[in-house]
């Protein structure tokens, strides 16, 4: 096939249109002009059409997932997905998302650890915390090792301060089981529940309460 002609994208400045004898048109970049040395009468193969539809294709999908990317962190899970469904191939998005971790743009690990000190720092329990990475696409080897890695002792002491600022003192029995449940909810099992209820009455008898 023929390039019949290479003129400027009409909205785009920095976007050429190359137009092919077969019909087909593609817009490409200056640097994508020189790599492929394409020009007006230049023949092109199968291959390298495709080679240089490819081409445009990846550049597209890495201009679109640094824009999705931003200033917040994201999983490659997220990130190939939210590419896909904004029109980018399977094939193109994977190829992005690889290219962002190779950078270290993306990096499941600290995003993962970032949710967990997150989540724990709130008073939520491992439960909610594992459900949280699950729905933010961190492979489960991830998962699980930064799971591995939680403080019992500071898991504890985040639902007893969860507890405090719900009971403020108090230790009516109606309370203590409505915020027993609560923290249940939160991801905490009802054991460690329990035991976090314990140590906040402890806290306010030692303090004479």
């Amino acid at each position: 096939m023929k390039v019949e002609s290479v003129k400027k994208a009409e909205k785009r400045a920095d976007r050429l249109v190359v137009s092919f004898d077969s019909g087909d048109e593609i817009k490409v970049s200056a640097v994508q002009i020189a790599d492929f040395g394409i020009y007006s009468g230049r023949e092109f193969s199968q291959e390298e059409f495709g080679a240089l539809r490819n081409a445009v294709g990846l550049a597209s999908a890495k201009v679109r997932a640094l824009r999705i990317l931003g200033n917040r962190n994201i999983s490659a899970r997220e990130m190939e997905k939210r590419l896909t469904e904004k029109g980018e191939t399977a094939e193109t998005a994977a190829a992005a998302v690889e290219w962002l971790t190779e950078n270290g743009m993306i990096n499941d690990a600290e995003y993962a650890s970032s949710i967990v000190s997150h989540y724990t720092q709130r008073g939520y329990g491992p439960a909610r915390v594992k459900d949280e990475l699950f729905k933010r696409g961190i492979p489960r080897g991830i998962s699980e090792e930064v799971m591995s890695g939680l403080d019992p002792v500071a898991g504890e002491d985040a639902a007893v301060v969860f507890i405090q600022k719900k009971l403020k003192g108090g230790r009516e029995k109606d309370d203590i089981r409505s915020v027993t449940d609560a923290l249940c909810r939160r991801g905490y099992s009802y054991e460690d529940a329990r035991s976090a209820v314990r140590k906040y009455i402890e806290t306010i008898e030692e303090d004479g309460g």
